[in-house]
């Protein structure tokens, strides 16, 4: 038996890593600013998560969700408490796109309607509903056009204005695009969007999956906003490579029992990762380490010849090219050891490097690109 062929591959396989930090079979060490699409939040293999989890599994490994675990009512006061929603409900479950697929299943309960609103370039899962929420045909299978999903333009208010009415049943975005390349919504986008929601009784979900967890310097990238969501979806930094996702429940949205179900969804191990990220953020101050050393990061790329632009906020930093972001990831890799992101937009470099990422290692980045664009710069001249 062999693989199913699906992923593009280089030819390079990590063995160990440390911090922001990977070593391939041969010994060879890479600097990591990409964090396997943001999920390194806190490094890689932080003492404190290495403890937790090897605890947990000496003495219970999982169970189902038949049975009381107060291991989840530990991970969801200290969510609750750090995330700002302490009053908040938690659903645990796997990944991203189940998270999200619970957010549409629950939206559609709570308003009795079909329709959700997602927009241009916005990717939100390769399941079921959300794969069609997710802007790429390529990946969506005959079998996922429903019809219930409609796709208006990012940052257009008045395509929103005309759309939302009483058939729709939730209105979802993210906090910050990222495999687009890392859009931001506009104040008045965001604030149309939560109004039009409250205005038609539509439920409004921020998907935080990739921007979300301090990644932005903030909790989670739409608190930069004057917008109170009716349902956070979760994931990737939640586990630090651990399979945890979820989503927070505003309090007016009441459950029954079944309504929403998992069978490896917060079982005793991943509310282990979960907790020791969660610790692990707050005593070393990880969200204001995200915020400052990504103001460094963007200031001194903002510097460098050959960066048409730079967006984001914290470490979710995207870097827009004169030249294919293919082949100065590919130097960046191969030539200087940094592993560094793609998006969807050809000419976008994204970066989402671990949370405790240092300056000195952003250094290192820095004068890697600055050559690299150097001699692509003088190739395409």
């Amino acid at each position: 038996m062999k693989n199913f062929d699906v992923y593009p591959r280089y030819d390079i396989e990590p063995v160990k890593a440390r911090g922001s930090w990977l070593w391939d079979e041969n010994g060879e060490k890479y600097l990591d600013l990409y964090g396997g699409h943001a999920v390194i939040s806190i490094g890689h293999s932080h003492p404190e998560y290495v403890r937790r989890i090897k605890e947990q599994v000496e003495q219970i490994g999982f169970y189902s969700n038949s049975v009381k675990m107060s291991i989840q009512d530990e991970l969801a006061t200290k969510l609750g408490e750090q995330s700002g929603y302490p009053d908040y409900q938690l659903f645990l479950c796997n990944s991203g796109a189940e998270a999200n697929e619970n957010a549409f299943k629950l939206a559609s309960f709570h308003t009795g309607r079909k329709k959700i609103i997602v927009f241009e370039r916005g990717f939100h899962g390769r399941t079921s509903l959300v794969v069609e929420a997710t802007d790429n045909k390529k990946i969506q299978a005959p079998i996922n056009d429903t019809g219930n999903i409609l796709r208006l333009p990012w940052n257009d208010v008045k395509a929103f204005e005309e759309v939302i009415d009483e058939s729709i049943a939730g209105v979802v975005l993210e906090g910050i695009q990222g495999i687009s390349g890392i859009y931001l919504p506009d104040d008045h986008f965001i604030s149309a969007i939560s109004k039009g929601c409250k205005k038609h009784g539509a439920l409004l979900i921020l998907d935080e999956i990739q921007s979300g967890y301090g990644r932005s310097g903030k909790f989670f990238a739409h608190q930069y906003y004057d917008v109170r969501p009716d349902i956070i979806s979760m994931a990737k930094g939640m586990g630090n490579g651990f399979p945890i996702g979820g989503i927070l429940i505003s309090p007016e949205i009441e459950p029954w029992a079944g309504m929403l179900g998992t069978t490896f969804g917060g079982n005793h191990l991943a509310c282990a990762a979960g907790i020791a990220v969660l610790d692990v953020i707050k005593k070393e101050k990880l969200v204001d380490n995200a915020k400052t050393i990504g103001q460094y990061l963007m200031s001194e790329l903002g510097k460098l010849n050959g960066v048409s632009e730079i967006r984001g906020r914290g470490l979710m930093v995207g870097i827009d090219l004169p030249v294919e972001a293919k082949s100065v990831r590919s130097k960046l890799l191969l030539d200087h050891h940094i592993f560094t992101g793609s998006s969807s937009n050809a000419h976008t470099l994204r970066l989402l490097p671990p949370l405790n990422i240092t300056r000195e290692e952003l250094d290192i980045f820095l004068g890697s690109i600055k050559k690299v664009l150097s001699e692509e710069l003088a190739i395409s001249n």
